[in-house]
C-alpha cells in the first residue's frame, strides 16, 4: 500500500513527466551557476533569538514563540508590535544591500498561519502583504526569492521557529494538518506559477523532524510526493510550471534519499540540507581549527543525484546567542544548558561585533570561507542563516559585511587554500 501511494503521483503525472520536449526552465541556471544567498530569518516568522526584545518586552516569560505571542496577549497589544516589526525588520533597502553584496538568492521563511488559522490557532495574521512586497523587491533588485514554508499546523519539529515550541511535533499525527499544509502549498504555487523568473523555488516544508521515527518519515515522504504535484502542476492540467521543488532532507543522511524524485521521471527537484556545528555537546567542544576542518570535509560529502543546496548554515561556532536554544534556555558552550558540560565563557563570542577580538573576527572569516568553498565544491551552493539579528552578530551576513569577516564579493577569498 505504501508503494502504491508512493508511485501514485508518478502515475498521475507520467504523461508530461516523460516528455523530453518539456524540460523545466527555472529562472536561475541551477546546476551550472552557484546559488549564493542569505535567509531573511525572524521577519515573517518570529524567533526569540533573532529579536529577543519582542519577547522580553511582553514581560511574560511564558511567551516563547509566535503561537504564545498571540495566545497570551491581548490582540490589540500584540498586533501593533508585529506590524511595526513587519514594516521595519526587512525593507527594500535590505534587498538592495543583499544584491550589492553579490548574492543571487534570498530564502524567505513564512508560517502556515499567514494563510490559514482555521484550526483555531491564536496566531496573528497580516504577513501576506509583506510576502508580496518581498516578491516585488526581489524583482526590483534581480534577486531570486525562495518561498519557504517554515511552520506547519501542529508543528513539524517542535522548534520555536516552526511557530510553536513543543516537546514533540504533532503535524504528522493528524491528516487534517497535512491536508491544510497541502492546500497552503497549492495557494503559494498558484501565486507564483507564472513568475518563476523571480520566485524559482518553493520549499514545501522546513526541517520536518525525520529523527522522530518512521511515522514522521512516512508522512513526510508522502507529503514530498504530494508537494511535487502541487508545485510542478499548479494549472489543473498536464501543464507544468517552471517552479523548482526544494525538499529538506528531514535530518536524514543524503543516502536515505538517494534515487528519490530523480530525473528523468521527475523534473525540477532539489534537495536542501542544513549544516550547523553547535547543537550537540560534541559540536561545541570542537576547537576552531576542528570546526574549519569539519566544514572543509563537506566538500567530499555533498555529492548527490539532485541539485543540492546548503540552505542554512552560519559562521557561529557556539550556541551562545541569547535564546538560541529557546527563550529561557541556556547554552551548551558555557554549561548553562540542561545536561551540558562547560566548554568556555560566551563572553566575546556573541552579541555585538564591537566586543569581538581581532583573532575571533579572523576565525569568522576563515570559517565563512571554508564553508563557502566546501558547499560550492560539494553542492550547488549555499544560503547563509541569517541576514540580521538584534544581538548576535556572529550569525549575521549584515554584520559580517560591516565588520569585515564576510567579503563584499562572495568570491573574494583571503584564505583560498583553507580547504586544500
Amino acid at each position: 500500500m505504501v508503494f502504491l501511494r508512493a508511485v501514485l503521483p508518478l502515475l498521475l503525472y507520467a504523461p508530461s513527466l516523460i516528455r523530453a520536449d518539456n524540460p523545466i526552465n527555472p529562472g536561475f541556471p541551477y546546476g551550472s551557476e552557484k546559488v549564493r544567498g542569505v535567509n531573511l530569518g525572524g521577519w515573517l516568522v518570529l524567533e526569540p533569538w533573532i529579536t529577543p526584545s519582542i519577547f522580553d518586552n511582553t514581560g511574560n516569560p511564558n511567551i516563547v514563540d509566535e503561537y504564545t505571542f498571540g495566545q497570551m496577549q491581548n490582540h490589540a497589544t500584540a498586533l501593533p508590535v508585529l506590524q511595526n516589526h513587519w514594516n521595519t525588520w526587512i525593507t527594500e533597502s535590505d534587498f538592495q544591500a543583499i544584491a550589492a553584496a553579490g548574492l543571487n538568492h534570498v530564502r524567505l521563511p513564512i508560517g502556515f498561519w499567514a494563510f490559514d488559522v482555521s484550526g483555531g490557532e491564536p496566531y496573528i495574521q497580516g504577513q501576506l502583504p509583506y510576502l508580496q512586497k518581498a516578491i516585488t523587491w526581489a524583482g526590483n533588485t534581480g534577486l531570486k526569492l525562495i518561498i519557504d514554508l517554515h511552520g506547519a499546523p501542529g508543528s513539524q519539529n517542535g522548534f520555536d521557529n516552526s511557530g510553536q515550541r513543543l516537546s514533540f511535533p504533532t503535524w504528522q499525527e493528524n491528516q487534517s494538518n497535512v491536508q491544510r499544509t497541502d492546500n497552503i502549498i497549492k495557494t503559494i504555487a498558484n501565486m507564483v506559477k507564472d513568475n518563476s523568473g523571480v520566485v524559482p523555488i518553493i520549499a514545501p516544508l522546513n526541517e520536518p523532524a525525520g529523527y522522530d521515527g518512521q511515522q514522521m518519515l512516512d508522512v513526510v515522504t508522502q507529503y514530498w510526493y504530494d508537494s511535487y504535484g502541487n508545485i510542478r502542476f499548479p494549472y489543473g492540467t498536464s501543464q507544468e510550471s517552471n517552479t523548482v521543488v526544494l525538499l529538506h532532507d528531514a535530518f536524514q543522511p543524503l543516502s536515505f534519499w538517494s534515487g528519490f524524485q530523480t530525473p528523468p521521471g521527475w523534473q525540477g527537484v532539489a534537495m536542501d540540507t542544513h549544516i550547523y556545528q553547535m547543537f550537540s555537546q560534541a559540536d561545541v567542544s570542537q576547537t576552531n581549527a576542528q570546526h574549519i576542518q569539519t566544514a572543509c570535509n563537506y566538500q567530499n560529502e555533498l555529492g548527490f543525484d539532485l541539485w543540492l543546496i546548503v540552505g542554512e548554515w552560519t559562521t557561529a561556532q557556539t550556541d551562545c546567542a541569547k535564546y538560541l536554544n529557546g527563550r529561557g534556555v541556556g547554552s551548551r558552550y558555557d554549561g548553562s544548558y540542561p545536561g551540558s558540560t562547560f566548554v568556555g565563557s560566551c563572553t566575546g563570542l556573541t552579541g555585538s561585533a564591537s566586543t569581538f577580538s581581532q583573532s575571533y573576527k579572523t576565525f569568522l572569516r576563515q570559517y565563512w570561507e571554508a564553508q563557502v568553498i566546501a558547499y560550492e565544491r560539494g553542492g550547488q551552493g549555499w544560503i547563509m542563516w541569517t541576514w540580521k539579528a538584534e544581538n548576535a552578530d556572529e550569525w549575521t551576513y549584515q554584520a559580517g559585511l560591516a565588520n569585515g569577516w564576510i567579503p563584499q564579493n562572495p568570491t573574494n577569498f583571503e584564505f583560498p587554500n583553507i580547504c586544500g
